[in-house]
């Protein structure tokens, strides 16, 4: 079987980064049908970073310390897939819960779902050779499950559907019957006392005294408060511009990304650590500038490439950033050091970012969308209690009842698409474009690539020493 690990590894990937493309890009497009706002997204978005905030460290901990990587992974995707099963089940009827209760359903299920990231990470990192090449590699297979994701919304036309959720629930499941079939990942840390600091996963603090490595770590913190715009409102800003079947076009971004995935190689050979982050972080603004100014005279071309610029965003950004930090982290502390990588970006920087793109959103949607997107919700329900009243019948709706059915269908879509169009997408895009730029900026003048240098390096006995300092304080 050691001969198949990288296979293994790839079908990890696949099925980690499904789970995630299967609703959360497209999720507000049905949500948004059963009454949520934009400050309903703000915190629909926002309960992922705080599952991120409060999840890593411990669970990077235990898969260090006390349990073997893949048995944590398994157990924490099963249970989020039961989680997303049951608010799935919520979200059904005539009268669909509140966003308050589908927001907190969903809160479990990232609260089980964000630590996966860093723990999938580290059950593939410690089972390479050479992670600068391989990593990559098998990383572009998760690439290719989020794709697969989209490509199935879309050709069953469930991109605005329940059934997005149904689909997230089930590839969990999956997710995590397959992982106890991993590589045997025991915890690297064993004959050691455990201590308070562990615990906490504190010890992957003593990182933050290389002033490099807390440049990187504040800068991809800031990074993430512009990029929470795109995953909360791009394929909405996409679909009001008039382009069809917004679920597979999203996955353009993903396609790109296996391009430059498999080319980051030969990029970080040439470009090292820091111009891989810039180039990153460069695409990035140039992406917000198309959607400001593609966005509202609904320019097709600017919106689709800014899509697909998510591959340069992604792969020079965060999987350089998670083999710089694989770089400069003892051994002893990878798990946590890549679980504080995910809390500042994914935690910390998204949830800010959330709860800002939920404000600019407010603050830039005029009456008129909120007037719309009522009179949509009131057909959803009406068209829900058609349904249910044909089900109640015993068989499927009579060729009227469907005519009928289809024909609120057509006005709901036209509403929904009204209300969208109306929202000023120039002003919500000029924000995170203008944030990424001077953070941009501000790393390319500050940060030094260090990591090959061995006095850069964080030692065991420094990670000791601060643990020793800890103590005795």
């Amino acid at each position: 079987m050691q001969s198949l690990v990288g296979p293994r590894l790839s079908v990890m990937m696949f099925l980690q980064f499904f789970i995630w493309g299967a609703w959360y890009v497209t999720g507000p497009s049905y949500l948004g049908k059963i009454g949520f706002t934009g400050a309903d997204f703000g915190w629909m978005y926002s309960v992922g970073p705080i599952a991120g905030i409060i999840s890593p460290f411990f669970v990077g901990m235990i898969a260090d310390r006390f349990f073997a990587a893949e048995r944590v992974l398994g157990v924490m995707h099963l249970l989020g897939g039961a989680i997303m099963l049951a608010a799935s089940t919520m979200m059904g009827g005539t009268e669909s819960a509140s966003p308050t209760i589908i927001n907190a359903m969903f809160f479990g299920h990232m609260l089980c779902f964000f630590p996966t990231l860093a723990l999938t990470n580290t059950l593939a990192l410690r089972n390479m050779t050479d992670a600068e090449k391989q990593f990559p590699l098998i990383r572009v297979f998760g690439t290719i499950g989020w794709i697969a994701a989209g490509l199935i919304l879309g050709t069953l036309g469930w991109g605005d559907s329940i059934n997005m959720f149904y689909m997230t629930g089930v590839a969990a499941i999956l997710m995590g019957v397959y992982s106890f079939s991993l590589p045997h990942t025991p915890p690297a840390q064993s004959d050691s006392s455990i201590t308070v600091r562990e615990l906490l996963g504190l010890d992957a603090l003593v990182l933050l005294k290389r002033k490099s490595f807390l440049i990187f770590m504040v800068s991809s913190f800031l990074i993430c408060i512009p990029l929470a715009f795109y995953y909360q409102m791009a394929a909405r800003a996409v679909e009001q511009s008039g382009i069809a079947d917004t679920a597979t076009k999203m996955t353009f971004g993903q396609m790109s990304e296996i391009i430059f995935m498999v080319l980051m190689p030969l990029f970080f050979k040439r470009l090292g650590v820091k111009w891989m982050l810039l180039v990153g972080m460069g695409a990035w603004v140039l992406r917000y500038a198309l959607f400001a100014v593609g966005a509202p005279d609904q320019i097709v071309w600017m919106m689709i490439l800014g899509i697909v610029l998510h591959g340069i965003c992604y792969d020079f950004f965060f999987v350089t950033g998670q083999i710089y930090t694989d770089r400069v982290a003892p051994e002893k502390i990878r798990g946590q050091a890549q679980g504080m990588l995910v809390l500042f970006t994914l935690g910390l920087g998204m949830l800010i970012g959330a709860q800002v793109a939920g404000r600019v959103e407010v603050a830039n949607t005029p009456q008129e969308t909120l007037d719309l997107q009522a009179e949509a919700k009131e057909i959803g329900s009406e068209i829900a209690t058609l349904k249910e009243q044909a089900k109640e019948s015993g068989g499927e709706p009579s060729a009227a009842v469907q005519t009928q059915i289809d024909d609120l269908t057509e006005q709901q879509n036209s509403k929904s698409l009204a209300a969208l169009r109306l929202i000023d997408w120039g002003n919500i895009w000029t924000i995170p474009a203008g944030g990424a730029f001077v953070i941009m900026i501000l790393f390319g003048l500050l940060f030094k690539d260090d990591s090959d240098q061995p006095e850069a390096e964080i030692t065991e006995g420094e990670v000791a020493e601060a643990a020793a300092g800890e103590e005795t304080a």
